[in-house]
């Protein structure tokens, strides 16, 4: 039963204000739809629906898939919660802005800002690597937001291209925050661990009392390293048994800057102290220029720039 799928709410579903006019994702997690408010405005609702905990088939209410599980749910259910009431209190350009929460339906709903563009994941499929000045644009302008997210005591656990979208004006905005349930304090760690295999730090896998600022810094280079390579690094559990990742600075030597190719290598070493131990240290290494000037490109940064927000616009 556990395995089984869970069924969206239909399209024209009235959830209090807001009109359901289809699914745009789902998780392991969550579900996510897009919706219009009463005014007509569309905004982005997430539902939270673990597919391991509970399932609904038809109509609107769900059910435990284990009586066991019920009480896992419930806490889960109360940490996303109180990561609806954190992300609604962070206004910042590079998050996803939170406009409501409530509960509904035996669970809970996150409504947030819709937004227009495409996610770096996009970007990376169409053209399989990316450009150093974009990169740095990017993720520079990205860590801010997630240094914000770090400020109010939570981490985002699931950092990568997918949920790095580009909006139309090219501004970087750090989505799904659904694993971002796991605060810096030391809270309970009941609630079973979602990761993206290639972008999730080791200590994601076992010793998650290492968890960290720094575990979302891995995932920031493990994107970095996608963004150079068109796929993900090898996955950290399989690198602590053998590690067969060769560096960034070696594989991409004279594409990109030295300087770039050292702060992938730097984010992602396996042991979270030898890694940047704050958005800030990372941000500050980013925001240096190449001391050697790469070979000019076909085009400037701003011709660049333009074309990607162009393919953007039409996504």
């Amino acid at each position: 039963m556990a395995n089984q799928s869970n069924r969206p709410l239909p399209r024209g579903y009235q959830l209090l204000n807001y009109t359901i006019v289809k699914q745009l994702s789902a998780g392991g997690f969550s579900l996510v739809y897009l919706a219009h408010d009463e005014n007509d405005r569309p905004v982005a609702i997430k539902e939270y629906l673990p597919s391991s905990l509970v399932l609904r088939t038809d109509g609107d209410k769900i059910v435990a898939t284990d009586p066991d599980k019920l009480a896992t749910f419930r806490f889960g259910l109360k940490c996303f919660f109180e990561e609806g009431k954190t992300l609604a209190h962070i206004q910042h350009p590079n998050v996803v802005r939170v406009l409501n929460f409530f509960r509904a339906n035996e669970t809970v709903y996150m409504v947030m800002e819709y937004e227009r563009g495409r996610t770096l994941q996009r970007e990376i499929q169409l053209h399989q690597s990316v450009r150093e000045d974009i990169i740095r644009h990017v993720f520079y302008h990205m860590l801010n937001g997630l240094r914000e997210v770090h400020l109010n005591k939570l981490l985002h656990l699931d950092i990568k291209p997918a949920n790095i979208y580009i909006r139309r004006d090219g501004s970087p905005v750090l989505l799904d925050f659904g694993s971002a349930r796991q605060t810096l304090t030391n809270e309970v760690k009941r609630f079973t661990p979602m990761y993206t295999p290639g972008f999730a730090a080791p200590e994601q896998y076992k010793n998650r009392e290492n968890l960290g600022p720094w575990t979302d810094i891995y995932a920031v280079g493990a994107s970095i390293f996608a963004c150079m390579a068109g796929f993900a690094p090898q996955a950290a559990d399989s690198r602590v048994e053998e590690d067969k990742l060769v560096s960034a600075k070696k594989l991409w030597k004279g594409k990109y800057s030295d300087e770039l190719l050292e702060i992938v290598d730097w984010c992602l070493h396996l042991n979270h102290l030898d890694r940047p131990q704050s958005v800030h240290a990372l941000q500050k290494a980013l925001s240096f220029k190449p001391q050697v000037p790469l070979p000019p490109p076909k085009a400037g940064i701003l011709t660049n720039l333009k074309m990607t927000l162009a393919r953007i616009r039409k996504a």
